[in-house]
């Protein structure tokens, strides 16, 4: 099929891969579900411009690519506040805008606190080759995106048919960043109870910093170390976006978008839904608290956001 336009890489910035909100349905076999870090930014940027709020866009962490598009193409950029700009003019951020055939996109860095990524959809999408269901990019296995690696100089990107959906023109989507004091709500477990009830709140009370060790697999937190009461070993298990893994030497690990499919480090923590698009704001060094909730106050928190979310709707942005 013929791409509607396509993106050529002109410099790669920092990190710049393709995602969309993941592959699942593989785990079983051992697949990581990859996709975005902050779900919730790459689909307010798809359905700004039109996409189903699935399709793959470009992730940006920290300083983003330079692009050229030989083909007129509705954009939006969401999440991280970073500069970008539309043949050397300012654009802003959370809103739609247009590239023309020969026009140069660049994206540079956001100001400090501004969040680590930002996501950029295209009205069409990204169309890179599917993979077992998805174009999202996993570094490790090398599977999605382009070749399962980072954008690079000279890469092409191929973007789709714009949708039928017209963008959101006129709407705007506040930029996204992590909590001024780094707090993320948790549910505590699975396994709490490997820990003594003060190891608990050590790890409630203290505060952790992004170690820069870290990566799209999971953070590494430095700070107060945390011991397991319990010296068996745990038989590994599936573990999910937002589990907080204790290993033997106490220095804690958020798993993330490329965590993989099973682990048998306890797990003293999970942060909730809701705030996983807040945790992939985090940049190395940046500071992380944790507060426990119930998975009620869980639910009613993912409810809020996904109402937040569906306001893009098409049915909603007319009525």
């Amino acid at each position: 099929m013929t791409p509607a336009a396509t993106l050529s890489v002109v410099r790669p910035g920092l990190l710049t891969t393709v995602q969309d909100l993941g592959r699942w349905g593989h785990q079983a076999l051992g697949v990581p579900v990859a996709g975005a870090m902050d779900t919730r930014s790459l689909r307010e940027a798809n359905l700004l411009v039109g996409n189903d709020d699935a399709a793959a866009g470009l992730e940006v962490t920290l300083l983003g690519p330079t692009l050229r598009t030989d083909a007129a193409i509705i954009a939006a950029m969401t999440g991280a506040d970073l500069e970008v700009r539309v043949d050397g003019q300012r654009v802003p951020v959370g809103q739609v805008f247009d590239v023309g055939p020969g026009g140069m996109l660049q994206i540079g860095a956001g100001h400090p606190g501004a969040g680590a990524r930002a996501y950029l959809a295209i009205a069409g999408g990204v169309e890179t080759p599917l993979v077992l269901g998805s174009r999202a990019t996993h570094l490790v296995s090398r599977l999605g995106g382009v070749g399962g690696r980072a954008l690079m100089a000279g890469d092409s990107l191929p973007i789709g048919t714009p949708p039928r959906t017209p963008p959101r023109r006129g709407l705007v989507v506040a930029p996204a960043a992590p909590p001024p004091d780094g707090r993320l709500r948790v549910v505590l477990g699975a396994q709490d109870d490997w820990f003594a009830a003060s190891t608990i709140e050590t790890f409630l009370s203290g505060v952790y910093t992004v170690s820069a060790r870290s990566d799209r697999m999971g953070f590494r937190l430095e700070g107060p170390p945390l011991t397991a009461s319990r010296r068996d070993e745990l038989v590994s298990e599936p573990v999910a976006f937002g589990a907080i893994q204790v290993p033997s030497g106490g220095a804690p690990i958020l798993l993330m978008a490329d965590r993989q499919t099973a682990g048998g480090y306890p797990k003293i923590a999970t942060v909730i839904a809701a705030d996983l698009p807040l945790a992939g704001q985090l940049a190395p060094g940046a500071a992380v608290r944790f507060t426990a909730c119930t998975r009620a106050e869980a639910r009613a928190a993912l409810i809020a956001r996904e109402r937040e979310v569906v306001r893009l709707l098409p049915e909603v942005v007319e009525r």
